[in-house]
């Protein structure tokens, strides 16, 4: 009787705004997805790793935060995800794990390269460096109106808003209408889903897709 061959492991990466709903989304799908009997793995951008962790200290809750250039953030982030990819998400992957990313390389097209206003050129580079032959074979991007983002922010706060979330409206504003457009230009990679829905519709939407990609 031959062996059953052990599933290939994927890639599935959630992005959106801050607020969005994503950390709720992904540890829904998590419990899914185990329930199949899968390796499951979740983790997270910036971070992920010891170094990973250390970096995204620094980006986010570093006290001189406020005066780090667009440049040098996009080349911490990168470095996170390349030590995140190479340490954990590509041996994940060839042992047949689901790996599930909170954010991966398409925050820093839309964060760095559309809200930071960033040569789009460098940007696509770096990314690719960093990620080598590592991609989601599904993206999904949980779309709220910024106005949404903000309130939920300030709702969670438990203590001061970090660097990110101290953002302008219209920096919101570039984020949002940045991962339209992405989606929009990779429609077979992409998934956008209202995130204005309540929970269990959003869990419901997420299995759909995630249950075709694992047939």
């Amino acid at each position: 009787m031959p062996l059953k061959q052990k599933p290939a492991g994927k890639l599935i990466s959630f992005e959106g705004s801050e607020g969005s709903g994503k950390s709720t989304q992904i540890a829904l799908l998590a419990e899914h997805i185990q329930l199949l009997g899968r390796d499951t793995l979740v983790t997270r951008e910036p971070g992920g790793t010891e170094i990973g962790e250390q970096i995204r200290n620094i980006i986010v809750h570093n006290s001189k935060g406020d005066e780090m250039s667009a440049e040098t953030e996009l080349l911490l982030f990168a470095a996170a995800r390349a030590q995140l990819v190479r340490e954990i998400i590509a041996p994940a992957l060839v042992a047949g794990t689901v790996v599930l990313s909170d954010r991966f390389l398409d925050s820093t097209t839309v964060y760095q390269g559309v809200a930071r206003n960033l040569a789009m050129d460098p940007v696509q580079m770096i990314n690719a460096f960093a990620v080598g032959n590592v991609m989601p074979a599904l993206t999904i991007i949980l779309d709220v109106p910024t106005e949404v983002s903000i309130a939920r922010i300030r709702r969670r706060a438990s203590d001061l808003p970090d660097r990110m979330e101290r953002e302008s409206v219209s920096f919101y504003e570039k984020v949002r209408e940045g991962y339209l457009v992405l989606a929009k230009s990779m429609p077979e990679r992409f998934l956008v889903i209202d995130g204005t829905q309540d929970e269990a519709t959003v869990a419901k939407q997420v299995w759909a897709a995630v249950q075709k990609l694992l047939a």
